[in-house]
C-alpha cells in the first residue's frame, strides 16, 4: 500500500495530485521530484507505479518478493538499490532484518519497505526539516536512507558487543561456564552475528561504487557526483561496522572453543576423581576377596587378632591412598 506521496520543490514539501503520472509531470516541470513510499505492496498495487515510472521488470520482481541481498543495479530509466535495516532485541538475543528498496529516477524516488526496522518515516521527517539537503534531489533521499541504516548498524554492533561481554563473563565464571545451556547460547549468538553480517558485508560494494572509490568507482546514473563525499562517509562507517562484526565473530568462536576446553578439563577432573575413589575401593575389596577364598592353609587365618589386624591394615592403606591422591590434586 502507498503510505506517503509528496512532491518536493527546492526542498519543500507539497501534496501532489492523486494521479501518479500528473505528479511526475508536475515534479519535472517544477524542477523537483516526487517521493512515493510503499509498504509491502502487492503485485496489483505496485503495477500502477511500475507503469507510471517505467520501472524495470526484474527490479520490480525483486521489490515484490523481497529476500534480496544488499545491492545496486543500474537500469535504463532508474537506479535500484537494496538495503537491509537491522533490529536487535536484547531480551531474546535475536537479530531481525527488514528490507528497503529504492528506485531513483530523474525526478522520482520510490521506496518499498518490507519487514521491521525501517527508518523511512524518520528519514522523511528529518529531511523535511533540512530543505537545503532535500533540495539536492533524489540523491539526498538515497544518502539519508543509507546513512540512517548504517548508523543503526553501529548501534546494533555496540549492543552485540555488550551482550558478548556478558556471555564471556558467564563462560569464565567459576560456576556459569559449566551450564549445559551455555554452549547452546553461544551457538545461538553466533547465528545472530551471521545474520547481521548478511546485512552489512554485501553492502560494501554498492557504497564503494556510490562513493566513487576503488575498482568499482565511477559515475552512477541518477546520482549527483557532488554527493560522493557523503557516500564516502557512510562507507567509512560501514567499514567500521564490518570490522566490529568480524571481531565479534572471531571472539565468539574463541569463547565457544574456550567453553568446550573448560568442559573437557572438567570431565578429566571428574574422571580422575572417579578413578581415585575406585582405586581406594579396590584395596579392601582385594584383601577381602583373598580372605574369602576359604583355603585351609592361609597366613594368620586361625590367629585370634587376624580379623582386627586385617581391618586395621585396610584402614591404614585407605588413609595413605587418600593422602596421596589429595596431594596430587585428584581429590
Amino acid at each position: 500500500m502507498i503510505v506517503d506521496c509528496a512532491i518536493y520543490r527546492e526542498g519543500h514539501r507539497s501534496e501532489g495530485p492523486e494521479d501518479l503520472s500528473d505528479a511526475l509531470d508536475e515534479a519535472r516541470s517544477a524542477g523537483g521530484f516526487v517521493w512515493i513510499g510503499l509498504h509491502e505492496p502487492t503485485e496489483k498495487e505496485f503495477d500502477l507505479v511500475t507503469r507510471e515510472f517505467g520501472l524495470h521488470a526484474l527490479a520490480v520482481e525483486d521489490a515484490l518478493k523481497a529476500h534480496q541481498r544488499p545491492k545496486l543495479e543500474v537500469y535504463d530509466d532508474s537506479l535500484f538499490v537494496v538495503l537491509k535495516p537491522v533490529v536487535y532485541e536484547p531480551q531474546s538475543d535475536t537479530v531481525s532484518t527488514g528490507e528497503v528498496m529504492l528506485f531513483l529516477g530523474d525526478a522520482f524516488v520510490v521506496t518499498v519497505r518490507h519487514g521491521v526496522g525501517s527508518p523511512l518515516k524518520a528519514v522523511r521527517e528529518r529531511l523535511e526539516q533540512e530543505p537545503q539537503l532535500l533540495g539536492k534531489g533524489p540523491t539526498s533521499v538515497l544518502y539519508a536512507v543509507a546513512d540512517a541504516v548504517v548508523d543503526h548498524y553501529l548501534e546494533v554492533a555496540t549492543e552485540l558487543a555488550t551482550d558478548l561481554e556478558e556471555l564471556e563473563a558467564e563462560v569464565f565464571s567459576p560456576d556459569g561456564g559449566g551450564s549445559r545451556h551455555t554452549a547452546s547460547r553461544i551457538y545461538t549468538f553466533k547465528r545472530q552475528i551471521l545474520e547481521f553480517r548478511r546485512a552489512t558485508v554485501p553492502l560494501s560494494m554498492p557504497l564503494t561504487r556510490l562513493a566513487g572509490v576503488g575498482a568499482y568507482g565511477g559515475t552512477v546514473p541518477f546520482v549527483n557526483d557532488r554527493a560522493r563525499p557523503f557516500f564516502r562517509d557512510v562507507n567509512d562507517h560501514l567499514a567500521r561496522v564490518n570490522e566490529s562484526v568480524e571481531g565479534l565473530d572471531r571472539l565468539v568462536s574463541d569463547v565457544l572453543s574456550a567453553h568446550l576446553a573448560q568442559m573437557s578439563v572438567r570431565q578429566n577432573d571428574d574422571m580422575r576423581k572417579i578413578s581415585a575413589w575406585a582405586a581406594m575401593a579396590a584395596v579392601p575389596t582385594m584383601i577381602a576377596g583373598i580372605y574369602g577364598m576359604n583355603f585351609d592353609h592361609m597366613p594368620e587365618l586361625h590367629w585370634v587378632w587376624a580379623y582386627p589386624a586385617v581391618i586395621a591394615l585396610m584402614g591404614v592403606l585407605e588413609v595413605l591412598l587418600y593422602r596421596l591422591f589429595k596431594r596430587r590434586g585428584w581429590l
